[in-house]
């Protein structure tokens, strides 16, 4: 067997027995995926200390190219790269003042990145591991579960040797939007070695105190990760007080470590301190400080479980802030992974349990963005969202602290104009964000709350946007970029209306400058592809396709582009499987069904080209493209009247000048060359087409004949 393994079997003994008949290719490391050792890219982390220090040595433009991923899942390595430059938090008056949080699929863009240095880095020298062998995976945190996927799928075997690892229950996906999914790229990506669980064997007989003492002290040297029923058993056994002097004692060997493995910080290090002599203080105080970095990060996940676990621990008469902090930071944690049911749930229960004017202010105004933005689309309300934040602005201008009154005050009308746009008035909108913005240049002072001015401008922004307003949401863009430069978004949503508004070629560096601020995301790579076919440059629209479809095979924009561009370069055989890649998605795709019936219809299938056209136009009765195409097959099969009834519908519903011109070449065959010549000149109104003008000179001279 070849190629990538999933291993399932109980206990972890019995998965290193069936991974030693593995033929594998050394050097082999063995990494443990458990959240517990070091939360968000536990398992890739490991492997990148090993790997990085040595690439990056080498090549050192690695650590230009690759510097955000590497040092935002593996902390160690952040002396190795350039520092992420963060310019609005830099110059915020107050610590914690800028808040800015990556968008919830970050962590997957970091993980593509990873694999991308992988691939850079594990040819270019000895010594690099050939086969890397995942532990534990049924307990990896989402950011590791990303990783596992894109590497699954894009490293190669003979590269790297993946051997992932798990118990015999079912591997299922984590709970709420999912950014990819480990066990469908397991099912797709590797062979799979099931051994059923069969007991635990025969038992070791009981030790004695001093062995007991031993075992139960391996196991927590080993952070609890151990699945040896022996020594779980043997912790188990001892007494609480004997369990917290283990636990201080790892707690205390872990934070000598800590400053140089920050990562420790995020994993084991709370973990101990939780449950040694100090939970409450000590324990709390750690927990806090790593759910704080992970949502910093986008780790949405694991801030919302760290958070859950922190709100069910603390007792809010004794430490009341703190309580507070971690029940609205798990609520805003798990809207933003995407679950906000859960969100929901958290918030209501809050609710019951406080009387503070502020904590129901923002209770109520992340009530709202859940029924605006967050819920499904089925489940969203405008006239709850409306009335939750009402509810908060209302709080806001009772504020006794003038400056706070005009902060919150402007803050939650700001999700009142996020209310406006879902439900169309954009001119509302944007009076309060207007009004919003002169409030703050009005009652605070210069240099307060700078990330909410920018936050109000980045939201007016999207609003001239998507109202049409182009020129205005320029001007937005640039004022934002003045003093947030560094930010990806930016950017990338100033390309987009540089594109709308002609200026390709500076779109192209909008979208170039993006994918140099953030770790991959297809999204640039596909917009810059398609800002690269309007100037021409194929090869590059091509390039940036196949990008797009790198990290995102089911992009489907990409995958129906590809194949328009495929098609058009003469490659039809590449074209078609790229359409048939995306109805695989999307089987009623319309425009891909209609390129399909394109392509089938040049390739002589004139059966099956016919059908796809029908299922385009069953999907979008008023797909141009489709009654053209189905009109030119019905003209190459001699069939004039039905060519002449499609030409005209697709005329009707886009009059473009290659459907005037096929009507004029169908007018002429049928002998209408009067009407054929109105064709021709309507294509000849918008360009120079010398072939459109030797077929109206046709019909000229064929209606004098017809007349004479």
């Amino acid at each position: 067997m070849t190629g990538h393994y999933w291993i399932s079997a109980s206990p972890s003994h019995q998965r290193d027995r069936l991974r030693a008949g593995l033929e594998t290719r050394s050097p082999i490391v063995v990494v443990d995926a458990h959240r517990r050792l070091r939360g968000p890219y536990t398992a890739a982390g490991e492997l990148l200390r090993l790997v990085a220090p040595r690439a990056l040595r080498r090549n050192p433009e690695l650590a230009a190219r690759h510097y955000i991923e590497l040092q935002e899942s593996t902390p160690e390595l952040t002396p190795l790269v350039p520092p992420i430059v963060r310019v609005l938090e830099q110059n915020a008056k107050a610590p914690g003042e800028a808040s800015r949080y990556p968008a919830r699929l970050h962590s997957l863009r970091v993980a593509h990145g990873l694999v991308d240095f992988l691939l850079a880095a594990l040819p270019d020298g000895d010594g690099n591991p050939r086969t890397l062998v995942v532990e534990n995976v049924q307990h990896a945190d989402v950011t590791d579960r990303e990783f596992l996927s894109a590497a699954l799928r894009r490293i190669p075997a003979e590269l790297l040797t993946l051997v992932v690892c798990t118990d015999t229950d079912a591997l299922v996906d984590p709970p709420g939007m999912l950014s990819v999914s480990l066990p469908a790229e397991l099912t797709a990506h590797t062979t799979r070695i099931f051994l059923p669980a069969h007991g635990t064997g025969p038992q070791k007989e009981s030790a004695g105190p001093e062995d007991t003492l031993k075992a139960a002290a391996r196991y927590v040297e080993g952070d609890c990760v151990d699945d040896d029923p022996v020594l779980i058993a043997a912790y188990g056994g001892l007494a609480p007080e004997e369990r917290t002097a283990l636990h201080d004692r790892r707690a205390e060997d872990l934070a000598a470590r800590a400053e140089a493995e920050p990562s420790l910080a995020l994993g084991a290090l709370p973990y101990h301190l939780l449950r040694g002599s100090d939970p409450g203080g000590a324990g709390l105080d750690a927990l806090r400080r790593a759910q704080a970095r992970c949502k910093y990060l986008g780790f949405y996940h694991i801030a919302a479980e760290m958070g859950d676990d922190g709100r069910q621990r603390v007792d809010p008469a004794e430490r009341p802030d703190l309580w507070w902090t971690f029940t609205r930071e798990t609520g805003v944690c798990l809207a933003a992974a995407g679950r906000p049911e859960e969100s929901a749930a958290v918030q209501d229960q809050a609710r019951t349990e406080t009387t503070t004017p502020m904590h129901h202010m923002s209770l109520a105004y992340e009530t709202g963005m859940l029924y605006a933005r967050h819920f499904p689309p089925e489940l969203r309300d405008e006239r709850r969202a409306r009335a939750w934040v009402n509810q908060a602005i209302a709080i806001s201008d009772l504020l006794p602290d003038p400056k706070e009154r005009a902060f919150y005050s402007v803050f939650n009308r700001n999700g009142l104009a996020l209310v406006e746009v879902r439900a169309g008035r954009t001119d509302e909108a944007l009076r309060l964000l207007d009004e919003g913005m002169a409030r703050l240049d009005r009652e605070l002072g210069i240099g307060e709350r700078t990330w909410h001015r920018v936050g109000l401008r980045y939201n007016r922004a999207q609003v001239n946007g998507m109202s049409g307003r182009l020129e205005e949401a320029l001007a937005d863009y640039a004022g934002i970029i003045d003093v947030d430069s560094d930010f990806a978004d930016h950017h990338f949503n100033r390309g987009s209306i540089l594109r709308k508004l002609g200026r390709i070629a500076e779109s192209i560096a909008d979208y170039e400058r993006a994918l140099a601020l953030e770790p991959p995301f297809p999204e640039a790579y596909y917009n810059r592809g398609d800002a690269r076919l309007e100037i021409g440059d194929a090869e590059g629209a091509l390039a940036d396709f196949d990008r797009t479809l790198e990290l995102e095979p089911d992009h489907l924009e990409a995958l129906l582009a590809r194949a328009g561009l495929l098609a058009d370069l003469g490659d039809a055989e590449a074209a078609l499987e790229s359409a048939d890649a995306g109805l695989r998605q999307d089987p009623e795709h319309a425009h891909l069904l209609c390129l399909r019936g394109r392509l089938l219809s040049e390739a002589g299938r004139a059966a099956e080209a016919r059908e796809a056209l029908t299922a385009a136009l069953r999907s979008d009765p008023e797909l141009a493209e489709a009654w053209a195409v189905r009109a030119e097959l019905a003209y190459t099969e001699g069939d004039l009247t039905a060519a002449l009834a499609g030409f005209d519908r697709a005329v009707e519903l886009g009059d473009r000048p290659e459907f005037r011109f096929n009507r004029g070449v169908v007018r002429e065959a049928a002998g209408r060359f009067s009407e054929a010549v109105a064709d021709f000149d309507a294509v000849l109104a918008v360009t120079d087409d010398a072939d459109a003008r030797g077929h109206r000179e046709s019909c000229l001279r064929a209606a004098a004949r017809t007349h004479a």
